[in-house]
């Protein structure tokens, strides 16, 4: 399937080729932390399918295990856009929040579940709001 998609502010944007039988969900507290979020879905691209276009910052992570992920992001939204390994990038670890097509990208395997917030598993018993009434609430 080819995707697009970039940074929030537009800096960096990509195409790609994935295969959506791929997409995974991460409940690892790394990418809780590095996200802000209480999981990050990814799915993997092989480098000769990835264009980008617009220069990300990396960001080398080392895992509680010795393993090293280098962390491609927007320096000026911030914005997740990729994870590869430092030595060998053959594969980036699109982030889906970053997709255009992220609706079309249903994960279907979970990981470090372990982590996982226990509340994630039954989202739909929480109460939904129209979003102009979340805003709302925000301010």
């Amino acid at each position: 399937m080819k995707i697009d998609g970039g940074c929030h502010c537009g800096a960096i944007s990509f195409e790609a080729e994935v295969d959506p039988s791929k997409v995974a969900i991460c409940h690892c507290t790394d990418c809780q932390q590095i996200s802000g979020a209480p999981y990050r879905a990814s799915v993997p691209a092989p480098a000769e399918t990835l264009t980008l276009r617009g220069e990300p910052k990396h960001y080398v992570k080392t895992a509680d295990s010795g393993n090293k992920r280098l962390h491609g992001f927007c320096g000026d939204c911030g914005s997740a856009i990729y994870a590869t390994t430092p030595t060998d990038q053959r594969v980036f670890n699109i982030r889906v929040g970053a997709v255009r097509q992220r609706a079309e990208l249903v994960p279907k395997l979970q990981g470090f579940c372990r982590s996982a917030m226990p509340w994630v598993e039954d989202l739909a018993a929480i109460p939904k709001v129209p979003e102009e009434r979340l805003a709302a609430k925000k301010a």
